[in-house]
């Protein structure tokens, strides 16, 4: 028998192997590319009309060119390689992939990366200053306000956007202000008292 040959599966002479190592079109993502200065449009004349999104990222300049339709949040995973912004449920219900456009903390998977074009975006690398922790960062240690990590960026940033809006004045407030970021682990007792601890400082 041939061992590239699924027995009793689909026309004679084609395997799933096959299908999958060559012969047959398979889908991908067209891949983001992004550069310091000038960019440079990806190599497929097949792809969809790119546009250029030039943006400032954690305080430096970067030019990318994407498809219309994909969102800030593969941007920056996929184009920019900044895997602290996770992916979650990729519905704007969980907070994971909370990043700042301009200070003000915003869902990046709702968010089309075309519209941030000329804006200041900051994710969860940009926080701290070398190998000083940002205050809320530092605040999420000391508090243990985490346990499996995974939601921890987005929570790190909803917090520091919100006492920059001024709406961390009781743990109620914290609490209903944060509702939007969803722990599975559920550390929400340490997690407020990280963000009562850090908005001291930060203020």
């Amino acid at each position: 028998m041939n061992p590239n040959d699924d027995a009793g599966h689909g026309p004679p002479g084609v395997s799933r192997r096959g299908v999958l190592g060559g012969g047959a079109a398979v889908a991908v993502a067209v891949p983001l590319l992004a550069t310091g200065a000038e960019a440079t449009p990806v190599a497929d004349p097949a792809s969809a009309d790119l546009v250029t999104v030039k943006v400032k990222v954690n305080g430096k300049p970067v030019s990318v060119q994407v498809d219309p339709r994909v969102t800030l949040l593969d941007t920056l995973r996929e184009g920019l390689e900044l895997t602290g912004t996770k992916k979650g449920c990729d519905r704007g219900q969980c907070g994971a992939c909370t990043v700042h456009v301009d200070g003000r903390r915003v869902l990046s998977c709702l968010t089309l990366a075309a519209t941030v074009n000329e804006r200041e975006i900051t994710t969860i690398e940009g926080l701290a200053r070398g190998d000083r922790l940002h205050p809320m960062q530092q605040a999420f240690i000391e508090r243990d306000g985490l346990q499996c990590g995974f939601c921890t960026p987005g929570q790190i940033m909803s917090a520091v956007g919100m006492v920059h809006e001024g709406h961390a004045n009781s743990d109620d407030e914290i609490r209903e202000r944060m509702s939007g970021n969803i722990c599975r682990c559920s550390c929400y007792p340490f997690i407020v008292e990280a963000i009562r601890d850090a908005q001291k400082v930060m203020r």
